[in-house]
């Protein structure tokens, strides 16, 4: 049978930073399994200097979004608590008559607590029942596991998107952690 790799946005929070790059390393450079898109980590020019959020979020969709079709987000401690995170998958959920919003997977760094939370956005799009857009993983412990779930998440942009909660204002601010 033959993989297609999918191009995947990776949002996360930056004190999860070394965890990522260890699963971008495992599995992308490892095993190329995905086509690794995001801010942040090995790109150039991946700063957008701006207070403008609309700005902010279009240079995210135009820079990182435009070609990924799956956005993977790495749930750390205090990912909910990042506006960026917020913004990330408030684009990657958008859709419109010539944009098809991308596939959302939540996966669990090692460092994710029991107790966790998830951001507001992922929880909206999260019911526990089949009749919702994104889903949830633990981190993967082999590659079989990880490419079925990207390619669920990939098939449900267009076979769930009517599920797709995006109404909720864009944070403003971080929040605060502890």
């Amino acid at each position: 049978m033959v993989r297609i790799r999918r191009k995947c946005f990776i949002s996360y929070h930056h004190a999860d930073q070394n965890e990522v790059l260890r699963f971008i390393n495992t599995f992308d450079h490892n095993h190329d399994l995905f086509i690794y898109r995001g801010l942040g980590l090995s790109m150039e020019d991946d700063i957008i200097n701006s207070t403008n959020t609309d700005y902010v979020m279009s240079q995210i969709r135009k820079k990182y979004l435009k070609d990924s079709s799956v956005t993977l987000l790495m749930l750390g401690k205090y990912t909910w608590a990042r506006r960026y995170v917020d913004w990330e998958l408030q684009s990657s959920l958008r859709r419109g008559e010539t944009t098809t919003p991308n596939g959302l997977l939540a996966i669990k760094l090692p460092s994710f607590p029991n107790d966790g939370s998830f951001p507001d956005r992922l929880n909206s799009n999260l019911t526990g029942t089949d009749a919702c857009f994104a889903r949830h993983i633990q981190y993967p412990t082999n590659t079989n596991d990880l490419v079925n779930a990207i390619e669920r998440a990939y098939e449900r942009r267009t076979t769930h998107a009517r599920y797709i909660v995006n109404s909720r204002e864009r944070m403003s601010y971080n929040r605060t952690c502890e």
